[in-house]
């Protein structure tokens, strides 16, 4: 199965406070673990307004994804278009672009935001 992470969900497996169930998800060998190119913008962006569960270097994050295996995906215009078709859950640009690649992508979006999952799995 073809997994993209939430950044919330990338940055609890990086810090190794992860739920079981998504460690399972994680260490399944038979799942591909993708990132966004938005999530590590996310880290920065909220970073700088001191938002305190995404402290973390995102060189740090972003190199040890990749050497750990994740996939990156970059945000293309078909990504964006998708967005447009979202409902208004909430005004977090990042989670509305997350989710629309994994939709667009035919990934399974893993998080733990209740709303998200409900618009994930249909």
């Amino acid at each position: 199965m073809k997994l993209l992470l939430d950044t919330c969900i990338l940055l609890k497996a990086a810090t190794a406070t992860l739920s079981k169930k998504g460690q399972n998800y994680i260490s399944d060998e038979e799942n591909e673990l993708y990132f966004s190119s938005a999530g590590i913008w996310e880290v920065i962006i909220k970073n700088g307004l001191n938002k305190g569960n995404f402290k973390c270097d995102p060189n740090v994050l972003y190199h040890g994804l990749c050497l750990n295996g994740y996939f990156e995906i970059p945000i293309s215009s078909d990504h964006t278009l998708v967005v447009q078709k979202l409902r208004q859950i909430h005004k977090d640009p990042f989670d509305r672009i997350l989710l629309a690649q994994a939709m667009h992508e035919g990934f399974t979006f893993l998080t733990a935001d209740k709303t998200l999952k409900n618009m994930a799995s249909g």
